[in-house]
């Protein structure tokens, strides 16, 4: 046995059953390893945003790291926009970067990089593999590095020769620690707030936002009267009929802080005090009230869900909770479609359990509001802000579920940065609709461009966030990967599209024209 094997046979045992790769010579031995190892699936994707925004998606959904395979410095550095999205997501992520041979990093071959200076701007931790044998301890120490309450991107740097090179020695797998707590002082401290306060919220991230945690958030409304409002970008959010609703933060600054201008008191549970998201001319940054009492509950670290249920405990909260979506059907306005209709067909034709990856941009917060009564569903959006992200995190969620539907809502200018991501949809054959939200436009980008200050912008500007010269032909270009696709223009052809991918398996594409 070579340490690649040793390495590879470690990880499944401690459970990773999927590798999200794009290798390259180096990393050959790794290859050959996964070849001898049936409990890992290997998933290749053409470009390595697509293969670090998979293992995202597949994170979110599982609680688990997938591992990526990357090919040396380089390799990684293209997949870092999607790692810094996975990051601000706190998911796990297991990086495995190959390297040249010990003795050929002297020669200062072409690729030759600072792996270990690279990781270092998304990773929060990165070890280097010192021997064959040391290979799959650092892959370990890795793996438990990244399943550290609620998840860390790590990574392990693998040189070739360390991986073709015998193995003899074995590691046991290592323990995950526990979520850290928050302690009962605090706990109290919160309650007095929320009983105290005449206009109090709770605001919601991370764990928090999966159904048993909204669940304890309930009980702690209907105890207090306290608004439950979430991050403007959450990881995963379930939601929908029988499932706790929430109000959603808005995005541009100055509505966010209006939204919570009336709060005299407001606690943070899995996330941290809401801010703008850029910087404005004569815009805010912090966003809750000054004079509120803002009371932040641990950082991300801390259990959420533990937070919420004790403070529910606390408070002698009801078990029961009344104020839960209903299922409703929407009435369609037939005719062009708009963002209000495409979320109205999108909540009447969502099936149950299904999966939401949403980088809709400026369309797809309509879809978002209209689908609080919709089937249960997960939702899921980009946390970080890094566009491209919208494709692979629906391609690592269809491979962690493959029994549910996955509906991935992408905008046009977007869906261009990872659109290698369609490929691996049909290689794979996965169950992934795809909803291009075409608009011709970086449409956010010309609102961005007014909001800083720019009154009359000119044709340059103007033609940077211009997607109509050329027309992208999205139709064309998923038929050429070996995707069904379709274009619609009408709330009527969107509707029986939908109906249609909704109820059969496999990927296809639907380009809707707004």
């Amino acid at each position: 046995m070579n340490g690649a094997d040793l390495l590879i046979k470690k990880l499944a045992d401690a459970g990773v059953s999927a590798c999200f790769a794009n290798p390259g010579t180096s990393e050959m031995q790794l290859v050959a390893a996964l070849d001898k190892e049936p409990r890992i699936r290997a998933v290749l994707g053409l470009f390595e945003g697509v293969v670090t925004g998979a293992a995202d998606g597949f994170a979110r959904m599982t609680d688990r790291p997938a591992l990526t395979l990357l090919h040396l410095g380089p390799g990684y550095a293209n997949g870092i926009a999607n790692l810094h999205n996975a990051s601000r997501a706190h998911v796990p992520v297991l990086n495995m970067i190959g390297d040249h041979a010990t003795h050929h990093l002297e020669l200062d071959a072409p690729l030759t990089s600072d792996i270990a200076g690279l990781t270092a701007a998304v990773c929060d931790w990165t070890g280097v593999s010192s021997s064959s044998d040391n290979l799959a301890k650092v892959g370990l120490e890795a793996w438990q590095a990244s399943m550290s309450y609620p998840g860390k991107v790590t990574a392990f740097v693998a040189p070739a020769n360390h991986a073709w090179e015998p193995a003899n020695s074995d590691t046991p797998i290592p323990v995950i620690e526990s979520a850290k707590t928050v302690g009962d002082e605090e706990i109290t401290k919160a309650v007095e707030a929320l009983r105290d306060g005449s206009a109090t919220a709770i605001f919601l991230g991370g764990h928090a936002l999966r159904e048993t945690g909204l669940y304890q958030a309930g009980r702690i409304a209907e105890a207090t009267g306290a608004r439950l409002i979430t991050e403007t970008f959450f990881t995963r959010q379930q939601r929908g009929a029988g499932r706790v609703p929430t109000e959603r933060l808005p995005y541009f600054g100055e509505m966010a802080q209006a939204h919570l201008s009336d709060l005299d008191t407001l606690v943070v549970i899995g996330s941290k005090p809401p801010v703008s998201f850029f910087a404005y001319p004569d815009k805010p940054g912090w966003l809750s009230p000054k004079d509120a009492t803002v009371i932040r509950m641990g950082d991300h670290s801390v259990d959420a869900i533990n937070t919420l249920e004790r403070i529910a405990n606390a408070l002698g909260a009801s078990d029961r909770v009344s104020n839960v979506a209903q299922r409703v059907e929407l009435e369609l306005e037939h005719g062009p479609i708009t963002a209000v209709e495409l979320g109205k067909v999108i909540a009447n034709r969502l099936p149950e359990n299904a999966i939401v990856s949403d980088e809709g941009a400026t369309n797809g917060l309509g879809a978002f509001l209209m689908t609080e009564n919709a089937a249960p569903h997960d939702w899921l959006t980009l946390t970080g802000g890094a566009i491209g992200q919208g494709l692979p995190l629906a391609l690592g969620a269809a491979v962690a579920c493959p029994d549910r539907k996955v509906l991935a809502l992408e905008a046009d200018g977007s869906a261009m940065y990872t659109v290698q991501a369609l490929w691996t949809m049909v290689r794979e054959n996965l169950d992934i609709t795809v909803l291009i939200l075409n608009n011709g436009s970086y449409a956010i980008l010309n609102i961005e461009l007014a909001r800083v200050g720019v009154a009359q912008p000119g044709p340059t500007a103007l033609s940077l966030l211009d997607l109509t010269n050329p027309s992208i032909q999205w139709t064309d270009i998923a038929t050429g990967m070996g995707m069904a696709a379709q274009r619609v223009d009408t709330v009527e052809a969107l509707d029986a599209a939908l109906a249609s991918a909704m109820s059969e398996y496999g990927p296809r594409l639907i380009e809707v024209m707004l």
